[in-house]
């Protein structure tokens, strides 16, 4: 901070210098003034010496006019080079008010409203903390200087997760909330931190918040944990097993994390044995529909395309919404072309193909590249979306 401090100096002193300045000149011009009334008053001094020799008959009138006219040009020389009295209409207090006030104001105004901490923080952050609780003293000092700060207060949060401090890490999730909104991820951290705070005791607040974050993204992955541990704490195995699996299928699968939530799944798996109980076998996940169709132009319509044409490709639910269920964009110049739609190309998450038990293929020429609306279409007989047999659509007929 130490070259803040010279810096800032250094600019309140050219600040002073503009009322200084003319506080020193003002009194060189004064001397000038004085030393200008000086010689005036001798100048009279001298011409009432020679009118009484005049009167007394020393001096006749030409020596008079003689001595008035020496005693003018001594004064004249005299005065000469003296610059015009200036006149000051704020007077000489005041400047010198002003050079004593306006670094004191500054300064006040500064330490009030000022960055100064904010100019530390920074300094201080481009050095990495030697332990956790400096770096938690400088998450703190930033959530003092920046109380707006939604990412410091969610970093702090974590910090104090980290030391065991679930009750200060809760209020900090919760001021993030505020700030942030009320997002899964922040919903299910601020749970965490509250199930802990309250001695891993289970409230109607908690299961709020895990109730909120889970209808959001059913895949948060920290509430999905969180409601494993307090339903294995309530000796409620089977629940637990069945949101640490559905934890587990969210992680990657070199996530370090996996190992435990394993074992984790295992005791429960054992203590739901040994006390009688049996596993539920989850069940089996609805295989991914892939339709794999063959996209052509009829020969008749080759020779009104244009090449750069786009060519939309799609699945469509028999009996459900209008929208798409998988979509492929691609264009005449690719023709002939074989293509796969499957779930991984649905446009919406609740739209897939494996969830219409029968759906039509459609391939549409648009050149303005709209996909409801065209030039020429291709359809296909209803199919069911299971199907794996390959199919053939042909473009052969104008889009009305």
């Amino acid at each position: 901070m130490i070259d803040f401090w010279l810096a800032a100096g250094l600019l309140l002193l050219v600040a002073l210098s503009f009322l200084l300045i003319p506080v020193l000149r003002s009194r060189r011009a004064q001397r000038e003034e004085d030393r200008t009334a000086l010689n005036v008053a001798l100048y009279q001094e001298r011409v009432a010496e020679l009118q009484t020799q005049q009167e007394e008959g020393v001096l006749d009138a030409t020596q008079m006019d003689a001595g008035r006219a020496e005693a003018a040009r001594e004064l004249l020389a005299d005065t000469e080079g003296v610059e015009a009295p200036r006149v000051s209409r704020l007077g000489k207090p005041l400047p010198l008010l002003a050079a004593v006030l306006v670094p004191v104001l500054g300064l006040g105004l500064y330490m009030h409203y000022g960055a100064s901490d904010k100019v530390e923080l920074t300094r201080e952050f481009s050095q990495a903390p030697k332990s956790m609780e400096e770096m938690t003293q400088r998450l703190e000092r930033v959530v003092a200087a920046q109380p707006d700060s939604a990412e410091g207060m969610y970093f702090l949060g974590r910090t104090y997760m980290a030391q065991d401090r679930p009750a200060d890490a809760a209020k900090m999730f919760e001021r993030t909330v505020n700030l942030a909104g009320r997002q899964p991820e922040l919903l299910g951290q601020w749970a965490q931190a509250q199930y802990f705070a309250d001695g891993k005791k289970w409230s109607d607040k908690v299961q709020a918040l895990t109730d909120e974050a889970l209808k959001a993204d059913p895949k948060e992955v920290t509430s999905l944990g969180l409601l494993g541990i307090a339903a294995f704490e309530g000796e409620r195995y089977q629940d637990a097993i069945d949101y640490w699996n559905r934890l587990l299928a969210q992680l990657p699968p070199d996530d370090q994390s996996r190992e435990a939530l394993q074992g984790g799944i295992t005791r429960a798996t054992e203590k739901l044995v040994a006390s009688g109980g049996k596993v539920a076998q989850a069940p089996a996940a609805k295989a991914s529909a892939v339709l794999k169709v063959s996209v052509d132009l009829a020969a008749d319509l080759k020779a009104k395309v244009q090449p750069g044409d786009s060519v939309f490709i799609f699945a469509r639910a028999m009996s459900g919404p209008p929208a798409p269920l998988a979509v492929k964009r691609m264009t005449v110049a690719d023709l002939p072309l074989t293509v796969e739609l499957g779930d991984a190309d649905a446009m919406m998450p609740q739209l897939k193909l494996s969830n219409f038990p029968e759906v039509q293929l459609v391939a549409r020429i648009s050149r303005a590249g709209k996909p409801t609306a065209g030039e020429w279409i291709g359809r296909s007989q209803p199919l069911a979306s299971s199907t794996t047999a390959p199919q053939t659509l042909i473009i052969d007929s104008p889009d009305k």
